[in-house]
């Protein structure tokens, strides 16, 4: 008799069906009557979207956090953030590690995966690592944010709000409560406060640019030459990536009359906010309803780029993009191999970088024409909606609260995808093929 080998989850597979369970439980808990404000519970179509877009730190919503969920289900929308920003597998498996049981090598692989980290070694000491930045950050972020939110509210709601954005913000989740002065006003009662705006623009940026390129900083402090080649790509990239949509924001955007007359720091407030808050954080200081077609093709832009692998954001990751340039640089030279930082990048790397490409043009251009055709809404306002779902963003012109079933469906699918990674799905869909040694024969084809 034949024996068959048991198949075994691969290391995508557990990824996808671990954030999947969360999503479940997420949105079970969230029916209940307790999660909501007066009688009654959240249909099941609400319960999901909520949890799916907190689970992947998007912060798209289809109801204002603040005057539809309870404090109960704030409170959970808050875990499911954290839990969602920190990854499902990096929570695993310090509940493991601090219930005293051993680390097996499969949990290791997964958090190696899980976290994009270039080596096995180690893993155990990481995961210590991101969980002490993690916390630390947040606290500090709360006790800033409590400053000005105490001259709003009291001061027990004062921390609570406090605590509730700074986790928001590191995790890049973009969910406010800021719905009891204004539904979906997100931050712009505070958009020429200077502690609000450092504080919160602070918390992204460190989120975004992945606990990876943290502990490279913690362990050669400012000694540049002894950074890894990913982490010069991300510092690099990442300060270009603040530089020149500022200027764009600050020199036309909100230098249009549409905006009225802007004082000069409420302008640079503003337009440092909105630099920094498609990648990919999801909250405003600003009316996006208003802002002009160029500004939110340049936020759709930066909302597809996103921040570092291992990180709290999502997009496609800034180092996709440094990749696929090098890749051009080296076609424009005639060049056989192509460098970062006098560093050579392997062919699989460059192939993996244009199916991560690809696979997000089609997705943001195929979610987007389906809203528009199925809502019959502009197809820009529709490829702003999917960007910011695809790239767990939370960004919104107010278009999410009023899309049908199926439109709502095709953004739940978009943020799994997005926050889960379309590389990680394709892995898990599909096994690879052994071809053996065979090889078909090869022809030219042309391209450009």
């Amino acid at each position: 008799m034949e024996i068959h080998a048991q198949r075994r989850l691969t290391s995508s597979q557990i990824i996808l069906l671990g954030f999947a369970a969360l999503i479940l439980l997420g949105t079970a808990v969230l029916m209940l009557p307790v999660s909501t404000r007066g009688s009654g519970h959240a249909p099941f179509a609400d319960a999901l979207f909520t949890a799916t877009s907190a689970v992947c730190v998007t912060g798209l919503v289809v109801h204002d956090t603040a005057l539809y969920w309870s404090g109960f289900g704030q409170a959970v929308i808050l875990l499911l953030i954290q839990i969602g920003g920190m990854g499902v597998v990096t929570v695993a498996v310090s509940v493991t590690m601090f219930s005293g049981r051993k680390i097996g090598l499969m949990q290791r692989g997964l958090m190696q995966e899980s976290i994009s980290a270039p080596r096995l070694g180690g893993i155990v000491r990481l995961t210590r690592f991101i969980l002490a930045v993690s916390f630390t950050v947040e606290a500090v972020g709360a006790v800033l944010l409590y400053l000005p939110f105490s001259r709003v509210v009291g001061g027990g709601k004062a921390v609570w709000y406090a605590v509730f954005h700074s986790v928001s913000a590191f995790c890049n989740a973009g969910f406010d409560l800021m719905g009891v002065w204004e539904a979906g006003s997100s931050l712009t009662a505070f958009s020429a406060n200077p502690l609000v705006n450092i504080t919160v623009v602070a918390l992204i940026l460190v989120g975004g640019l992945g606990f990876l390129t943290w502990d490279d900083l913690r362990c050669h402090g400012f000694h540049w030459q002894s950074y890894s080649m990913q982490s010069k790509v991300i510092l690099s990239l990442s300060a270009a990536l603040l530089v020149l949509p500022f200027c764009f924001f600050y020199g036309y955007e909100f230098a249009r009359a549409e905006w009225g007359t802007l004082g000069g720091g409420e302008r640079l407030w503003l337009s440092l906010f909105h630099t920094v808050t498609p990648r990919t954080a999801g909250f405003n200081t600003a009316d996006l309803a208003r802002m002009s077609e160029e500004g939110r093709c340049v936020t759709i832009c930066l909302m597809l780029l996103g921040g570092a692998p291992g990180s709290t954001a999502g997009g496609m990751k800034i180092t996709t993009l440094a990749v696929l340039m090098a890749s051009a640089a080296a076609v424009f030279k005639r060049n056989e191999e192509s460098y970062l930082f006098r560093r050579r990048i392997p062919q699989e790397t460059i192939r993996s970088a244009a199916a991560v490409a690809l696979l997000y043009t089609a997705l943001l251009l195929g979610g987007g024409l389906f809203i528009s055709c199925r809502e019959a809404l502009p197809l820009g306002v529709c490829l702003f909606e999917a960007a910011s779902a695809l790239c767990t963003v939370g960004l919104s012109v107010g278009a999410t609260a009023q899309l049908g079933a199926a439109s709502r469906a095709v953004l739940i699918a978009l943020m799994f995808l997005g926050r889960i990674g379309g590389l990680t799905l394709v892995f898990a869909a599909l096994r690879p093929t052994d071809n053996g040694a065979a090889r078909y024969p090869q022809e030219s084809i042309h391209v450009g």
